[in-house]
């Protein structure tokens, strides 16, 4: 954990201002221009500076909780990922026939879908529409999930999972509440530590 930005000359500011200005938005029917809950914490233009910055979303997570249990303004704050990379698990191989068990369970699922529809609109025999069309949806969906792998030519055979996660987490504040929100981070760094 990194500690709060002790010397508020160091910390970088960040410019929050809006890339189009409001005066391009029509009113609502209110008169008022409408936006997002975010856009109305920070004026246009007001600078913020990172208060600290933190290895985890949970740590994060947790100084602003903390500010917030102290009272200060967090519709001031921020948490903001920054180095940001991309990241693909790789879940296993991928054969032509596990291809085709994925798009069965894919198709299966649509032809369940399709066949409570069927099946709402059915007068008898409502279990076998929904039947039916779960078999079809999940054939159907075998065939093209084989056809896909065997389409790829061996290029990709694996299964994977991508996310996109931050290297480190920066809170920031307002300008004009900045130094308030580093002597609350300061308290908790000292209470994590075990220090009084």
């Amino acid at each position: 954990m990194t500690t709060p930005t002790d010397n508020p000359g160091t910390a970088p500011a960040v410019d929050n201002a809006p890339t189009a200005p409001a005066a391009a938005i029509p009113p609502g029917p209110a008169g008022a221009v409408p936006g997002l809950p975010a856009q109305g914490a920070a004026a246009p233009g007001v600078p913020t500076e990172v208060v600290g910055t933190y290895p985890d979303y949970a740590m994060a997570q947790q100084a602003v909780d903390h500010l917030s249990d102290n009272k200060f303004p967090v519709e001031r704050t921020a948490i903001i990922g920054t180095d940001l990379r991309l990241v693909e698990n790789v879940l296993g191989r991928l054969t032509t026939g596990r291809a085709a068990i994925a798009g069965a369970a894919s198709g299966a699922w649509f032809g369940l879908f399709v066949g409570l529809l069927f099946g709402l609109f059915s007068d008898s025999g409502w279990f076998g529409v929904i039947l039916i069309c779960l078999l079809i949806g999940a054939a159907w969906g075998a065939v093209f999930g084989a056809i896909a792998h065997a389409a790829t030519g061996g290029r990709r055979d694996f299964a994977s999972r991508s996310s996109l996660q931050a290297g480190q987490y920066a809170v920031t504040s307002d300008a004009e509440v900045a130094d308030q929100a580093r002597q609350l981070l300061i308290q908790l760094n000292w209470r994590a530590s075990g220090a009084e």
